[in-house]
């Protein structure tokens, strides 16, 4: 049997709206493979799909919901909120992101591209964010 992950959240929260996804990893340290993502779907349906997956499987899955940014002040808005709250949480976590920042700067790992020509430091429009939105809708639509 594997675990699943969720939020635990008030019966009134706005977050219960937002489509949501499953992100399905090995349960043990000993196995190592890239994560599968799926979704978005209603929160019920992902947590019944995580919860059938996970039952008779050594995995970990972590429902979650998706964040409908379109700019990317409200993306940091929630990346601050989420730093501060993990920092109140418990204090190593900062020791952490720094241990792994050193590391990528002492192995050469970097977390994009810098040569890809389609990599931009702009972030998109909200016109162009919300007909992205739209074009996902139609492919999950189709």
């Amino acid at each position: 049997m594997g675990a699943l992950v969720t939020l635990d959240l008030p019966a009134d929260a706005p977050a219960l709206t937002l489509p949501w996804i499953i992100t399905f990893g090995p349960l043990n340290e000993d196995e190592e493979w890239e994560p599968v993502v799926c979704g978005p779907y209603e929160r019920a349906h992902a947590l019944a799909l995580a919860e059938a997956v996970v039952a008779d499987e050594e995995l970990m899955a972590v429902v979650e919901p998706l964040q409908p940014h379109v700019t990317a002040d409200q993306i940091l808005g929630d990346i601050a909120a989420s730093r501060l709250a993990a920092e109140n949480e418990d204090l190593e976590t900062a020791a952490l992101d720094e241990e792994l920042a050193d590391y990528d700067d002492d192995h050469g790992h970097h977390h994009h591209d810098h040569d890809d020509p389609d990599h931009t430091h702009e972030a998109p429009s909200i016109e162009e964010i919300r007909a992205g939105f739209a074009r996902i809708a139609a492919k999950l639509t189709a």
